[in-house]
């Protein structure tokens, strides 16, 4: 059986486009990707988030399902679980 601390996500590291990687915490990655979600056009997001109604579903639905959004031509929003402490 798995250890559940394998599937425990508190940390991220985030890779954007021309940027420094960065270390977010769940509750600031969510921040991140409301904020960079609420700038793209609805009809420019993912089928299947297109039927989610508001922002802070989109961002959660995200952060659950996926670890990559193309934010526009060219630019990306990159975000994988890490672990920071043993």
């Amino acid at each position: 059986m798995p250890n559940p601390l394998m599937y425990q996500q508190d940390d991220f590291v985030v890779l954007e486009t021309n940027q420094p990687e960065q270390f977010l915490t769940a509750a600031e990655l969510l921040i991140k990707l409301e904020k960079t979600l609420s700038q793209i056009a609805h009809d420019d997001l993912p089928l299947d988030m297109q039927k989610l109604d508001s922002v802070s579903e989109q961002a959660q639905y995200l952060l659950d399902t996926s670890c990559n959004l193309d934010v526009s031509p060219g630019e990306y929003l990159q975000w994988y679980a890490v672990r920071l402490e043993k």
